[in-house]
């Protein structure tokens, strides 16, 4: 087949492509990361490009006749019949950025941001809920030689010895530990350090050392989400979190949401792009965190995951299509432990991974490890965990009960498939306060930078900004008035955030009605699916104790503005504890105890996953919560309009 050169700019990256490729696919194929929320369906609108040389493209009804003169095109639907030159300007391009240490500590702490409560996890094993007992462990041995008495074989004596050590269960070890044995114990004076990992309903002795190595012992957990993923290194030992590291997940580039990445998974090594993708975003958290900790590789034995169902999937690299097709099954929710070197994930190569384990296609490890986190499965009385999110993954009960949806949010709050949104990273207006007299703004912007967009807090703040100020009625469409802000357009009012001359892209940042209408239903179906879901067990929301807010999108949300818009039900203010990371720090628990991974496996039983498709009454109350709030207004008594 005749292939091209394709050159992207200004990255002067350059990549061979077969004709009629994609330049969305040639861009990916070349590093080069174009914003593609829809996954390539030519629906978002977010990745036009400029194109110097012959091209073909499908007609969309998003390129203006006026882009069209000048070359600029959607990347997804144009093929390349040319050797090309491409220019992907700001507004086009997917930014890994780094996250700051003020983030990370806000965001991934998995600490309560908000409030005086402490950590979880450290109140755990304070108060000896979990003893520590890292998922591996290094034990020094002084093996006593062989005699004509005592002639037993090697392996045979070192199980001995870890017998009388304490009560492990069945012990194993695999060949390349066995072949090495006989001269290892010879060398050393039958002084050894064995590292313990468990594997399962067993120990598996992982690895066998010279002399006495049991200081350095290291493991490392991750949240695996669907836009950032998140680590954290750990000492084993001390229980000391060394570093944590973030970054935007990879596989962003093939699509927004879990149900466009499950679709790019059914094509031509899909599977293999996604699970590369999100296999190079860890190792590249691996790698810096070593690095900059000082930490051999080799003494990093263990990993612990936790994510959504078809994340795990996808790092394993299983196929994740029947997630989607009715009955939505998923190829497994409890995982065996396995190889990190398996996954493709880089520690010390016979070190062992184990994935959270989950309660279905769509209620994954990352719940699991939030109820664990929480202690939501302790309590007395109810209480829920909500990680607002693309799923929205709901969690209501307490140590009688857990039931647990999934919320078909979206993406909006993560900043896609709006106008002018965008994911929390620099550059994101995250604060908006308006002028209820004259409409002007004050807004904060992450790391202070010139604004490139909107994230989902910012999109709460100025929905209930615009919603105080008159500028919005409560079924969410702009008011005409005589005022520069709001604007008339072929698909309807829009309300300008920011002008041009204030913008990083040298554009309007805006907000229009189809935009407010996404947004209206992303919070109708997680106020929606609360409500449901607390009726459903014939309960009420005041007779919910605590109401947990999990993920880094709740450390800039303001909950009098959630309510307000209708998001959150309308309580006592006291009952909202932000728990950060729950997902992140149910992993770090589960790393330091083999008590802790012994309840996740518990929690995951127990949970009971309620569809809210079938419920009946469901959607008659989704479309009662798209209005804001709400239609029934004596549900939010304190709101004020």
């Amino acid at each position: 087949m005749q292939k091209f050169k394709v050159t992207f700019l200004p990255d002067n990256k350059t990549v061979s492509v077969d004709k009629d490729s994609t330049i969305l696919s040639a861009a990916i194929s070349a590093g080069v990361y174009i914003n593609s929320t829809c996954g390539g369906d030519g629906i978002c609108g977010k990745c036009k490009v400029v194109v110097e040389g012959r091209v073909t493209s499908q007609p969309n009804g998003i390129i203006t006749p006026e882009e069209r003169k000048n070359n600029i095109y959607l990347a997804c639907l144009t093929n390349v019949h040319a050797d090309l030159k491409v220019r992907v300007p700001d507004s086009s391009r997917l930014n890994f950025d780094k996250l700051t240490p003020e983030e990370l500590e806000e965001r991934l702490s998995g600490l309560y941001s908000k409030t005086e409560e402490i950590s979880p996890v450290k109140a755990k094993f304070e108060n000896g809920v979990f003893k520590h007992s890292p998922f591996t462990t290094k034990l020094y041995l002084e093996l006593p030689k062989p005699t004509i008495n005592d002639s037993i074989s090697d392996l045979e004596r070192l199980y001995r010895a870890l017998r009388n050590f304490g009560g492990f269960p069945v012990i194993q070890t695999g060949l390349f530990n066995i072949r090495q044995l006989g001269e290892l114990l010879r060398d050393y004076e039958w002084k050894v350090t064995v590292t313990l990992g468990r594997r399962n309903d067993m120990v598996e002795i992982v690895l066998i050392e010279p002399a006495d190595t049991t200081g350095k012992n290291f493991g490392l957990c991750f949240d695996i989400g669907t836009t950032t993923i998140s680590g954290q290194l750990v000492n084993l030992n001390s229980k000391k979190v060394l570093g944590t590291k973030a970054a935007y997940n990879q596989q962003s580039a093939f699509g927004s949401d879990v149900i466009t990445r499950i679709i790019h998974a059914a094509k031509s090594d899909g599977l293999e792009q996604l699970h590369n993708a999100v296999c190079d975003t860890m190792n590249q958290i691996i790698k810096e965190l070593v690095l900059e900790h000082k930490v051999d590789l080799n003494t990093v034995n263990c990993i612990v995951c936790s994510g959504n169902t078809t994340m795990i999937h996808l790092l394993l690299n299983m196929d994740p299509s029947h997630i989607r097709k009715e009955p939505y099954v998923p190829t497994a929710n409890f995982l065996p432990v396995v190889r990190a070197a398996e996954a493709g994930i880089n520690i010390n190569p016979r070190g062992l991974l184990s994935c959270v384990p989950g309660v279905s296609s769509y209620v994954g490890g990352d719940t699991t490890a939030g109820v664990l986190s929480s202690g939501l499965y302790q309590k007395e009385k109810p209480c829920i965990l909500i990680d607002i999110g693309t799923n929205g993954e709901i969690v209501l009960g307490n140590q009688e009960f857990l039931v647990a949806c999934s919320a078909s949010a979206g993406p909006a709050f993560e900043g896609s498939g709006l106008t002018c949104g965008m994911r929390a990273s620099s550059g994101a207006i995250q604060k908006i306060h308006i002028d209820k007299k004259d409409f002007s703004l004050r807004y904060s912007v992450i790391q202070d930078k010139k604004p490139r967009g909107i994230c989902g807090s910012g999109y709460i703040d100025l929905l209930s900004e615009m919603l105080e100020a008159g500028i919005i009625d409560k079924g969410g469409k702009i008011k005409a008035q005589n005022h520069r802000r709001i604007r008339k357009t072929d698909l309807g009012y829009e309300f300008v955030v920011c002008f041009k001359e204030e913008t990083a892209s040298g554009s309007d940042i805006v907000i229009n009605e189809a935009d407010i209408e996404n947004l209206k239903r992303s919070k109708g179906a997680i106020y929606s699916a609360a409500s449901i879901l607390v009726k459903h067990l014939g309960l009420e929301f005041t007779a919910i104790e605590k109401f947990y807010i999990a993920g880094g999108f709740g450390t800039y949300l303001d909950i009098e503005k959630a309510i307000r818009i209708g998001l959150l039900p309308d309580l006592e203010r006291s009952k909202f504890v932000f728990i950060g990371n729950s997902s992140l720090a149910g992993a770090r628990e589960i790393l330091l105890s083999t008590q802790a991974m012994e309840m996740a496996d518990n929690l995951a039983a127990k949970i009971t996953y309620f569809e809210l498709s079938v419920e009946p009454g469901y959607m008659e109350e989704y479309s009662q919560a798209l209005f804001f709030p709400h239609t029934d207004l004596t549900k939010f008594p304190t709101v004020k309009f």
